[in-house]
């Protein structure tokens, strides 16, 4: 018993030592202490495995000479070797009663002997988890066998070790966690801080004093919603008590800083859970004051035109659209007066771009003059300026709108030392009860407009109807289109679409054409417009639908070459009930595949609204038949709506391609359209393509599909199944 006490003694000093944290190798040495208690006149050596190596090697804390301790270092796990191998390769105990006489130490067997050392005792240190950490050994100078009292002895020790070993491990884990977590935290170029339940200030990082412009010191304790602008601080109460209920949430609100400056920040709130209970709230926040700025410029560019400061065309016809609605919603007025410049291109052209630039600002100027709270002013395109007048009492007050247009441009323009003269010629349309889209609206101010020039300019003219109708829109030439349609006088050409570099022919478009019995062809630009007017845009894409299809699948049929064709629909046609069924009859009827079927639509389909064109686009995808947006760039749509259609193909107007080589706006147009369409995964195809040197400027903008008569013209069905699969590619 007396002896026993010592061990226990040492014993208790050892777990004292492990639970204060004490340094490892004390613990270690302590530990060989203990061992050499209860085996007197034995050596003692500890070995730590490397896992990554798979090799054992002796530690500090031992009696053994330089030249053993040195051959004990990285001894890999292969036997037959020495019992503290043997020991960790079967997490067993190994002894070894004779060194001089066991073969499996031949090489450690001399450098053993040297240390006087005959007999080893080997035990594997194992976590709780199976882990191997390391052996302990014990030496005897005389050969020695083990009892069953020693390999209790042992494991004990080894359980010991493997406690300090692994308590070791786990303080320098956090050690390394901790200091990674503070060099994160005082180091993060975000603001970073922790706020107790009632939401106040427990530390914060170098970030944060800097964007807040307080001291870590001053924000100890105080609230965070001190630090917001009073207009936010609910928003953020709102968000905080999010987090505190377990949330995690990001938001933008705005801070006052030290000096009183409100700042722009984005905030991320989560809570600290320990042990399954919120205690805190952690905060990153950045400051995004320039941000916010930069994206309010960008947006400012995106809707307004840099020149004058008015909104852009495009930003005009979305707010004309939704103005639009809503007069027609509350049964209110509504005028859109279209100006555009007598002379200016004149002087343009023969003064030059900078002085007509600062001549368009200063019309700018004189026409914010003559606007006033009911009033949108705006750039629409070139020298064409447009007013739009909503919730006026009498049509005298647009007109003296439009008078005082006419006054104040009639005044000298004083651009540097020029003085300069320039009229308008105006055209006025009212919204109608019996108008039923946006577009027609600025139709009928355009036709009033022309109207005007021929009155000899520097006048306005209001859209009455019939005055200014054109010239298309007559009854013989309706009554002919519908007598061509019931004695089935159109016809299709169909014209290639081609790989932009390799000039193969991916597909199809069918094109209309009108073979007059008396006249001849005509122009689908006179009959189209009017067969859309006059609602015989129906019938005919019905027709164009059906033979198409019908066509394509007899030469699909007799060929090796499969193309896909792509149809044009008008709007009228598209958002007909009873459209879909139309398509699924030609399709049924002709045999052709749906994946070989493309409708293509303009961006007028969008002017009652993005939805329903975007819930037929889906039910047609579902059928295996694809949309393309056709013309685009030339209708009244926002470039948002791009952004929703589930349409895979963007068609670039010809108005677009034949000035990309010599106007470098219009190149960063069709370069922007490009890459925005390619981030959607849209294809591009432009449309008009006549020479080698549009192709090979295209094929530079990584523009995918190429079409016009650089490949081919519109041809009919027998010749189209006479041409080659590549047409001029680059190169040719």
């Amino acid at each position: 018993m007396n002896t026993e006490l010592p061990v226990l003694a040492a014993q208790q000093r050892i777990h004292e030592k492990i639970a204060a944290h004490a340094p490892l190798r004390q613990i270690l040495c302590e530990i060989v202490d203990w061992i050499l208690m209860q085996f007197p006149g034995s050596s003692v050596s500890l070995m730590a495995f490397n896992s990554r190596q798979e090799t054992l090697s002796a530690i500090p804390c031992n009696s053994l000479s330089a030249p053993y301790f040195e051959k004990l270092q990285q001894i890999p796990l292969i036997t037959p070797a020495p019992c503290f191998v043997t020991a960790a390769c079967t997490g067993e105990m190994s002894t070894t009663a004779d060194i001089a006489e066991d073969g499996n130490w031949l090489d450690y067997q001399q450098v053993a002997l040297d240390d006087g050392f005959r007999a080893c005792w080997s035990y594997p240190v194992i976590s709780c988890d199976e882990e191997l950490l390391g052996v302990v050994c014990v030496y005897f100078r005389q050969p020695t066998n083990a009892g069953q009292h020693a390999e209790f002895k042992l494991k004990q020790a080894a359980a010991l070790i493997a406690l300090a070993w692994i308590r070791e491990r786990d303080r320098k884990k956090h050690r390394t966690l901790h200091e990674w977590h503070s060099a994160l935290f005082n180091n993060h170029s975000d603001g970073v801080y922790e706020l107790d339940l009632s939401g106040r200030f427990q530390r914060g990082n170098r970030a944060l004093e800097r964007i807040a412009g307080y001291t870590e010191d001053e924000l100890l304790g105080t609230h965070f919603n001190q630090l917001v602008d009073p207009d936010y601080q609910e928003k953020t109460q709102a968000a905080f008590d999010a987090a505190c209920s377990g949330d995690a949430i990001t938001y933008e609100t705005r801070g006052r800083t030290a000096e009183g400056c409100f700042i722009d920040l984005e905030v991320t709130n989560f809570p600290v859970v320990i042990d399954d209970r919120i205690v805190g709230v952690w905060g990153i926040c950045r400051d995004i004051t320039y941000r916010k700025e930069q994206e309010a410029q960008i947006a400012f560019q995106a809707t307004h035109d840099l020149q004058t400061g008015l909104i852009n065309g495009s930003a005009f016809s979305e707010r004309l659209a939704n103005i639009f609605w809503t007069c027609q919603q509350n049964n209110e007025s509504l005028a859109f007066i279209d100006i555009d410049l007598d002379g200016f291109k004149s002087i343009n052209d023969g003064l030059g771009h900078s002085v007509g630039d600062r001549l368009l600002a200063a019309v700018a100027s004189r026409l914010r003059l003559c606007s006033n709270k009911n009033t949108l002013v705006g750039r629409l395109v070139g020298d064409e300026f447009g007013l739009l007048i909503n919730s006026y009492e009498r049509p005298q007050e647009v007109v003296d709108i439009a008078e005082c247009i006419l006054q104040q441009l009639a005044r000298p323009f004083e651009i540097g030392d020029l003085t300069l003269h320039i009229s308008a010629s105006i055209g006025i349309a009212a919204k109608a009860p019996d108008m039923e889209q946006p577009h027609e609206l600025i139709q009928h101010a355009d036709l009033a407009l022309n109207h005007a020039k021929r009155k000899g300019r520097n006048t306005w003219q209001w859209y009455h109807g019939a005055g200014v109708k054109s010239t298309l829109d007559s009854v013989f030439l309706r009554n002919e289109l519908q007598q061509a349609l019931e004695k089935d006088e159109f016809t299709l050409h169909y014209q290639p679409v081609v790989d932009a570099v390799s000039g193969k022919i991916r597909s199809v478009e069918a094109l209309v054409r009108w073979n007059h019995p008396e006249r001849g062809m005509i122009s689908p630009g006179d009959f189209i417009p009017l067969a859309e007017k006059t609602g015989q845009i129906v019938p005919l894409g019905q027709w164009v639908l059906r033979q198409a299809c019908r066509e394509i699948a007899r030469l699909n049929a007799s060929s090796e070459r499969m193309l896909p064709v792509a149809v044009n629909i008008s709007s009228l046609q598209f958002l007909r009930e009873n459209f879909l069924t139309a398509v699924d009859d030609a399709l049924e009827a002709s045999g052709l595949p749906a994946r070989f079927l493309e409708l293509e639509v303009t961006e007028s389909v969008l002017l009652d609204g993005a939805e329903p064109v975007i819930a037929l686009m889906d039910t047609l995808s579902s059928r295996g038949i694809r949309v393309a947006i056709d013309d685009f760039g030339t209708g009244f749509s926002s470039l948002s709506y791009l952004r929703d259609l589930p349409t895979h193909k963007v068609k670039l107007d010809r108005s677009f391609i034949n000035k990309t080589l010599t106007d470098r706006r219009t190149a960063a147009i069709v370069q922007g359209v490009i890459t925005m369409a390619h981030h959607m995964d849209m294809v591009v195809v432009a449309e008009g393509i006549e020479t080698e040197d549009e192709q090979n400027d295209l094929v530079r903008r990584n523009c995918d599909l190429l079409q016009g008569y650089r490949f081919s013209k519109p041809v009919p069905l027998e010749v189209l199944a006479e041409l080659p699969d590549r047409l001029p590619g680059i190169g040719s």
